[in-house]
């Protein structure tokens, strides 16, 4: 009898072990955090959002592909006096030149997206340095001001990359809340989307050149105003010293 017990016992303690490894690969892998884990290892991580009491979120643009709807998110955003963060890739700041002077304009922080937009995780760190550096530079000479934030092309990171973004101060910027607009959600998918998912500190990513993304903000912008947020530049969110990371991704400040 004593043996049907503990087999018992130790049955109850394996499902509980398996389910909360379950648990917690299905949490990381909604923020993206899973990668921390790799090989077994702990692996550095990007910021995808900021531990905060303030109730403060930063809205955020990806810009690659095109202008067609960059003016309407332009005017949305001084209507409601929303400031938000824009990340370009050099070929489009160079062949929208006007658009970056008139992002800066506005008030809108402005980062890199890289040079020409590639798995950043499969380059050196010599690649790395001019994919960063040439494409901060492209922004700068437009905008007269220093780049301070990097967002990676298509999320994709490794140590490499944190560590030569670092030394170039450059603060890794993700994300914890996926608008998904480039996916071609109808502008109710993604109010709904984001407004799920939106906590204190959160970082919101969007595409200026996505189908219903101008359609979706006034909405989402409105709800979030009426739950008391506030909106803020990435830079402005995010600590600058003195923090550690969370293993969902999240900044934590240590004062």
């Amino acid at each position: 009898m004593s043996f049907v017990v503990l087999s018992k016992k130790k049955l109850l303690t394996t499902a509980c072990f398996i389910l909360t490894i379950i648990v917690t690969a299905l949490s990381l892998g909604k923020t993206g955090a899973y990668q921390v884990f790799y090989g077994g290892t702990m692996r550095k991580l990007p910021i995808y959002s900021v531990q905060t009491e303030q109730k403060e979120v930063a809205i955020s643009f990806d810009c690659a592909w095109g202008v067609d709807y960059t003016d309407r998110l332009l005017d949305i955003m001084e209507k409601e006096e929303v400031r938000c963060t824009f990340f370009m890739v050099e070929f489009w700041t160079k062949k929208y030149s006007d658009y970056v002077k008139k992002i800066d304009e506005k008030g809108h922080e402005i980062g890199t997206h890289s040079a020409t937009h590639p798995y950043m995780s499969k380059l050196s760190k010599d690649a790395i340095i001019k994919e960063l550096t040439t494409s901060s530079q492209a922004i700068s000479d437009i905008t007269g001001k220093k780049v301070e934030v990097f967002r990676p092309p298509y999320g994709d990171y490794n140590d490499n990359l944190i560590d030569t973004a670092t030394e170039l101060n450059l603060y890794v910027i993700q994300w914890d809340v996926d608008s998904l607009d480039w996916k071609d959600l109808s502008a109710k998918e993604i109010q709904n989307r984001v407004l799920s998912r939106v906590k204190n500190g959160s970082i919101v990513l969007f595409h200026n050149n996505g189908l219903h993304t101008a359609d979706a903000l006034p909405e989402i912008i409105s709800a979030l105003k009426g739950q008391g947020y506030e909106f803020v530049p990435i830079g402005e969110l995010i600590y600058r010293d003195d923090y550690r990371m969370a293993v969902d991704g999240s900044q934590i400040s240590n004062k």
